[in-house]
């Protein structure tokens, strides 16, 4: 990990698959905690956390969250003509954008805390605001490997700080909501998200530090790099900051818009169920923690494989399209929208099928399993079009189309937002308004990329082996998922005889395990079969070999 030298040039599917594995262990870390989590600081304190997240995620988004990427692209069409010290120099220009924007957006959430979000969680977003000015630099660093195609410091780094802010959260939260043991619920609610938030902030200082010192054990590599350069072009300064600025500004843009949909849910649904239900602060934020902190953490999960393909993307497409490689562009496009799919598909399938027990594992507070449960079963299609948008805005940014997304996230955010208000006012949906919402937006996003990336780039979309063998095969996954839960649950029922209907969750966990083992057995098995998946691109997966000589060994290939 320390000599990036020393790294061999892995194809992007490769990279992914090692982001992928890191941003599900991160995500199911995030679950795990979350559980515990929302026992110590309740349904109330949730609210506020998921409040102030939301606007903490936008100001985010606006100053430092998409650098990665945009960072990644810049410099990798530099390194793929062997501009070394131009890509440096973006490098160090990069850091002094995100200390100017990350270090005066800090200093508005810090001191407009109030005036962005309501009284009570506005303590809860003043902690998240050191954390933006340092997840700024992070980004950069972050980027800076990500160019050079080398994903396992970005992997490692994310789990380290997912690990920290698991710790501090739970461990601050609860010493905190001690301190105030005996004043009113409210107030322990707001300490109980307070003390989470500060373990957002821990996670990105310890992973700063880690990547910097990374970068460190690599730098003399980097100098040598830099000292063979003879392209004999070196960009001045201002021509540095004119490239960073017409990369990240647009990048920036569309994944603040891309991900604004959710600020403007918030406000939309608290907004009109307090003036329309007679709810109150507490109420509509609690509600809408269930639907945020909740259903939505638990559909995120496998949507983490598009995000890390979008990351390996980037720059591996940046560099065949700068140099006119045109075949080889699409070629890993179509790659890269097929093995999202392959995962995508029958992820969305396993959840509509296993909601309940998958819910009541993760967040077993029984009173709210039902309606969680509901939620994650109307959500889980939205698995499919989220994978599928969050790629195509990595295409379109990679490809220099940079402003497409950003009139195309617009665009969707408006249709959203109109379809949430009329929802709200004249359907009893309440929740489930956001769910819609949701879909709406995300599928949106998909029709409007593809058009754009068809006409821009000359690319037609493989339909039969991408999408209609996963979704047969999902089918078929889901029937086995079912039969396995209900044939576990209806023995261990049989074993105790008087038991109440509902299992406890260790007896959840037990028809939850083998369900899930049939699901994935199956999918595949009937995946490789019809030939969704060929034994070369079997191969370039993580574990390929061994995958392979597995499906050999069942005559599936």
């Amino acid at each position: 990990m320390a000599n990036l030298a020393k790294n061999k040039k892995d194809g992007f599917i490769m990279q992914a698959g090692i982001l992928a594995a890191a941003g599900l262990i991160v995500r199911m870390i995030g679950i795990l905690y979350r559980s515990p989590l929302v026992a110590i600081i309740g349904d109330e304190g949730n609210g506020y956390y998921n409040t102030a997240y939301t606007i903490y995620t936008i100001i985010l988004l606006v100053s430092s969250y998409s650098i990665p990427s945009a960072v990644s692209k810049v410099i990798a069409a530099r390194l793929a003509k062997k501009e070394y010290r131009n890509a440096h120099k973006i490098f160090m220009g990069a850091f002094y954008y995100v200390i100017v924007v990350g270090g005066i957006a800090s200093l508005l959430c810090f001191f407009f805390a109030e005036s962005i979000v309501g009284s009570n969680s506005a303590r809860v977003l003043r902690i998240f605001a050191p954390t933006i000015f340092f997840s700024g630099l992070l980004g950069v660093l972050r980027g800076y490997f990500q160019a050079h195609r080398s994903m396992v410091q970005t992997s490692v780094s994310q789990i380290l700080e997912q690990i920290l802010n698991a710790s501090v959260s739970i461990g601050a939260a609860y010493f905190l909501i001690r301190s105030v043991q005996n004043r009113d619920a409210t107030t322990q609610a707001v300490y109980g998200a307070m003390g989470s938030a500060m373990g957002t902030g821990a996670g990105v200082v310890f992973t700063l530090l880690f990547m910097a010192v990374v970068y460190g054990m690599n730098r003399q590599m980097f100098k040598r790099r830099r000292e063979r350069d003879r392209t004999g072009k070196e960009l001045s300064y201002g021509q540095v900051f004119r490239l960073i600025f017409g990369m990240v500004t647009p990048v920036l843009l569309s994944t603040c818009i891309y991900n604004l949909s959710n600020a403007t849910n918030l406000k939309l649904y608290c907004g009109i169920v307090e003036t329309l239900q007679g709810y109150t602060e507490a109420q509509a934020t609690t509600y809408y923690g269930l639907f945020s902190g909740k259903a939505n953490q638990i559909v995120n999960i496998p949507i983490a494989l598009s995000t890390a393909m979008s990351s390996a993307i980037i720059p591996s497409i940046a560099g065949t399209f700068e140099r006119g490689e045109d075949v080889e562009t699409r070629r890993k496009i179509g790659s890269a929208v097929k093995t999202t799919m392959l995962i995508s598909i029958p992820a969305a399938a396993g959840l509509a099928v296993l909601a309940k027990p998958i819910v009541y594992l993760l967040y077993p507070q029984k009173s709210t399993v039902d309606i969680v449960a509901r939620l994650v079963q109307v959500l889980a299609v939205s698995v499919i079009f989220y994978a599928l948008s969050t790629l195509s805005n990595a295409i379109l940014q990679g490809t220099g189309y940079v402003n497409r997304p950003v009139i195309h996230a617009a665009a969707a955010l408006v249709l959203q937002a109109g379809l949430l208000v009329a929802l709200l006012y004249f359907t009893p949906m309440n929740l489930y308004a956001l769910a819609a919402a949701a879909i709406c937006y995300s599928f949106c996003m998909c029709i409007f990329n593809g058009i754009s990336i068809r006409r821009k780039l000359g690319y037609r979309q493989e339909l039969f082996r991408t999408f209609l063998i996963p979704g047969l095969s999902a089918l078929w996954m889901s029937g086995g998922a079912w039969l396995a839960y209900q044939g576990c649950y209806r023995a261990l029922a049989a074993l105790q005889p008087g038991a109440e209907a509902e299992l406890n969750w260790g007896a959840n966990l037990l028809c939850l395990l083998p369900a899930m083992a049939v699901a994935v057995t199956v999918y595949f098995a009937f995946v490789i079969k019809l030939g969704g998946i060929r034994g070369k691109e079997l191969e370039s997966l993580p574990g390929g070999r061994k995958l392979m000589k597995i499906a050999g060994k069942l005559h599936l290939l």
